[in-house]
């Protein structure tokens, strides 16, 4: 059983950044590939950035690429997303979520442990 708590999201302006940390239980977590995904207002959730155990594959959707970064630290049991160049669009509820497998998958239904969602809210 994995819990995950996320923390750091908040209002910024357009071009700031942030950075979203998820505070996983379970010593399980080193093992399990990691993802943050988003739901913005009116629409379906979709992945932003995926992570295998160890952090060395990730994947980020087309929409992010270049300003997010996922990362993985297993010694503290947390997953973070540094977010830069923020836009508008990026307006969302974020969520974390862990696969019980060491590579990542892109599908919202493998990932079998999920958090509570930290809000995002990028201003113009």
């Amino acid at each position: 059983q994995v819990q995950l708590v996320e923390s750091g999201g908040g209002l910024v302006q357009a071009g700031g950044s942030l950075r979203l940390s998820c505070a996983a239980s379970g010593r399980t977590f080193v093992y399990y590939a990691m993802a943050w995904f988003r739901q913005a207002p009116g629409k379906e959730r979709e992945i932003v950035a995926a992570s295998n155990w160890s952090g060395a594959n990730t994947y980020y959707a087309d929409s992010v690429k270049g300003r997010f970064t996922i990362s993985k630290d297993n010694a503290k049991s947390t997953l973070y997303l540094q977010m830069n160049s923020l836009k508008p669009e990026d307006t969302a509820d974020y969520y974390c979520a862990a696969h019980p497998s060491y590579g990542f998958s892109t599908l919202q239904e493998k990932y079998d442990y999920w958090g509570q969602g930290t809000q995002v809210t990028v201003s113009s």
